[in-house]
């Protein structure tokens, strides 16, 4: 049996003073550091953005970050920039041990499409690869941290349960949005999934 840890978006854009700051979101890198070698693999994933993204709200006339309108794909939250490919805010918090990972997987950078998940683009279809790296590793059972709980953790954590993993959530290494009661609404959807929060 193998088991993977998975780092989701621990950058500085989802840091305090970031574009999107995810309130303590730097607090949990500590912890994520010396969960590393707990592991047979390390996977880190990275918001990486084209300027002018579709899921800015300075993308769209008129909208201000946090309204949701509907994509092809389905409803989309407008955010504020964040995590644009190359900037300061879409670099790794410069405390988080990088030089652990395995494998980096950048996600969210189509223009078209947002990918909150690890696994998948917002869409639910178009892969990101991170299933075919695990299989081909003997890798079964996954452990997610990272930002925000609510959002990219939450859609990892489903998806890698719908895929067949074992999932767990480390709640207390990572941290969350809350927009709107998306937190509670995350726990729940991700425990009818399958997934174990600890």
């Amino acid at each position: 049996m193998s088991h993977a840890l998975i780092v989701i978006d621990v950058q500085n854009d989802f840091c305090p003073r970031g574009a999107l700051a995810v309130p303590g979101g730097d607090e949990i890198v500590e912890g994520i550091n010396a969960l590393m070698s707990d592991f047979n693999a390390v996977i880190l994933t990275q918001d990486w953005h084209p300027g002018g993204h579709s899921s800015f709200a300075s993308s769209h006339d008129g909208k201000t970050p946090y309204e949701v309108i509907e994509m092809p794909y389905g409803p989309q939250v407008l955010w504020p920039d964040h995590c644009i490919q190359g900037s300061d805010g879409a670099m790794f918090h410069a405390d988080l041990n990088t030089d652990r990972a395995d494998m980096i997987v950048r996600k969210g950078y189509r223009q078209g499409i947002d990918s909150y998940s690890a696994f998948f683009e917002n869409d639910h279809k178009t892969p990101t690869g991170l299933e075919g790296y695990l299989r081909t590793r003997g890798i079964t059972d996954l452990t997610l941290v990272g930002l925000a709980t609510d959002f990219c953790v939450n859609f990892s954590a489903v998806d890698a349960a719908r895929l067949g993993f074992k999932v767990e959530v480390r709640m207390d290494l990572c941290r969350a949005i809350d927009l709107d009661g998306s937190l509670a609404s995350a726990q729940s959807g991700m425990a009818a999934a399958g997934v174990t929060l600890v």
